[in-house]
């Protein structure tokens, strides 16, 4: 039995499927599909930790605050960040409890609102890349840009988006809290949506209007709680290079020197895979035993090492 510690990242998009219409009904059934695989980690003694993403999620919160405008307040997007932090971890937490009880396993699960710090001099602030939120014409774009003071730009055919800053993240703010809680036998949710960005105005922390890396605020939560494995979730089994291409090639077991190699080739995506092998690549070289990448439905196979990607030194 091992005992050691797994930190999973989940997707937003794995949450709610580019088929679904994004219920609860159907978050809950594609969160219980992901937690029965966590439940055969947990049997082998493995502690876990859990982040999510929420990107669909805090489109639609947005999107909920924009259409009800007329006649409550519009909240910032760092406490709509906060409230898909609460739903997501609300319906993990109880979804992992209920098949932890179907396994005749007695666990305590908690889910922690996670502020991630964040510098106030971070150049994204300067270029914001990042897009959220619902898709417009270029003509309802012109007319938020105005309304809001947000820039906004066309995203690969679909429309026209907001863009927010993605900036580095520095700190977890509540990672004693996690430590604690993991120090007591429990499984911990945490930092969802790549955590609520904060910064230290004096002594106080504030709030700002940011979304960061779900995957590398994963990774610094990682290495701060000595994490022994990093387990990034996407939409393909393993990563591969020529992606789409007549050569591609999937990738099994690589070093960081390899992994690096090909992220200098411009091998990956930088909307998608790359920054999951740059914090991978981190992860190791700061002490980690493995980083893997790959599907949800190959959680516990990967980890056994029987699929995915996995970075090692």
């Amino acid at each position: 039995m091992s005992n050691e510690l797994c930190v999973i990242a989940l997707g937003g998009n794995a949450i709610i499927t580019e088929n679904d219409k994004g219920t609860i009904g159907e978050q809950i059934e594609n969160i219980r599909n992901v937690c029965q695989k966590i439940v055969k980690l947990v049997s082998e003694g493995y502690q876990v930790v859990i982040t999510h993403g929420n990107g669909p999620q805090v489109g639609q919160a947005l999107l909920r605050h924009k259409l009800s405008s007329y006649k409550v307040p519009e909240g910032p997007l760092d406490t709509c960040g906060a409230e898909t932090q609460g739903v997501l971890g609300y319906l993990i937490q109880q979804v992992l409890r209920n098949e932890l009880k179907k396994a005749g396993i007695e666990h305590e699960v908690a889910a922690v609102v996670t502020q991630v710090l964040i510098s106030k001099e971070d150049e994204a602030f300067q270029f914001p890349t990042k897009p959220i939120g619902a898709f417009y014409t270029k003509e309802e774009a012109e007319q938020q840009a105005l309304k809001y003071n947000k820039k906004i730009v066309e995203d690969s055919g679909r429309g026209y988006r907001m863009v927010v800053a993605s900036p580095t993240p520095i700190d977890i703010i509540e990672k004693k809290a996690i430590s604690c809680l993991l120090e007591s036998g429990a499984i911990v949710i945490a930092c969802g949506g790549g955590g609520i960005p904060v910064v230290y105005e004096g002594d106080e922390l504030k709030g700002v209007e940011a979304v960061i890396d779900k995957d590398l605020a994963t990774e610094v939560l990682a290495k701060m709680i000595g994490a022994d494995y990093l387990m990034l979730l996407t939409g393909v089994d393993k990563v591969c290079i020529n992606y789409k291409g007549p050569n591609e090639e999937q990738l099994g077991v690589i070093s960081i020197d390899e992994a690096e190699f090909y992220l200098r080739q411009g091998q990956f995506p930088e909307g998608s895979m790359a920054p999951k092998v740059r914090a991978g690549v981190d992860f190791v070289k700061s002490g980690g035993k493995k980083t893997i990448i790959t599907s949800i439905e190959n959680v516990d196979q990967a980890l056994a090492g029987k699929t995915g990607t996995a970075i090692v030194k």
